[in-house]
């Protein structure tokens, strides 16, 4: 397990460079770390995470669903096209998206397809959590759920995503941090 990070230097960032730090860790959404701002002093890494996911819950439905919509499809197209943020690119890489036969493509394009038109927003899932085969399940399951349900379940999958990436940029801020200490 790594060790606690201090979040002091995190807290005394001016607005501009916090959102420059965090800002991509929603996906295309630096509002979420805009608006966490103003929740500071966090005590921990999840604090941070929490104000930041209470943006996007404190979204109006028309804005949560706008959000989603940010997320692209998952699609071995789209990695091979580099047409994803670099984290989503590794994050579908890392699950296997862009080693599939031409007919696991067809069946994700498929069914990517009637998940958008039966929920209106692309099917949203922690990649790094799954199997490429457990991925295709859970969209095959997730298909037919309510739209209020895999709204709620996205927003759980995003909270998953996230807290990853921002694991991964408070880290790098700890070493920045740590290297320019030593000067």
């Amino acid at each position: 397990m790594s060790q606690p990070i201090d979040l002091a230097p995190v807290n005394e960032l001016d607005h501009t460079t916090f959102v420059l730090t965090f800002g991509s860790v929603f996906e295309h959404f630096p509002q979420a770390a805009h608006g966490a701002w103003a929740e500071r002093p966090f005590a921990s890494a999840a604090a941070l995470h929490d104000a930041m996911m209470g943006v996007i819950r404190k979204l109006d439905a028309h804005g949560q669903r706008d959000f989603l919509n940010l997320h692209p499809l998952l699609s071995g197209a789209n990695i091979r096209a580099g047409t994803m943020t670099s984290d989503s690119n590794e994050e579908q890489k890392s699950a296997g998206l862009d080693a599939m036969t031409a007919r696991q493509e067809a069946m994700l394009e498929r069914l990517n397809t009637a998940y958008l038109a039966r929920h209106g927003f692309p099917f949203i899932i922690c990649v790094r959590h799954y199997t490429r085969e457990g991925i295709f399940t859970a969209l095959e399951r997730r298909i037919e759920r309510s739209t209020q349900q895999e709204q709620d379940e996205a927003l759980a999958q995003i909270a998953a995503i996230t807290r990853g990436r921002l694991d991964v940029r408070l880290n790098a801020f700890r070493q920045v941090s740590t290297s320019s200490v030593g000067r």
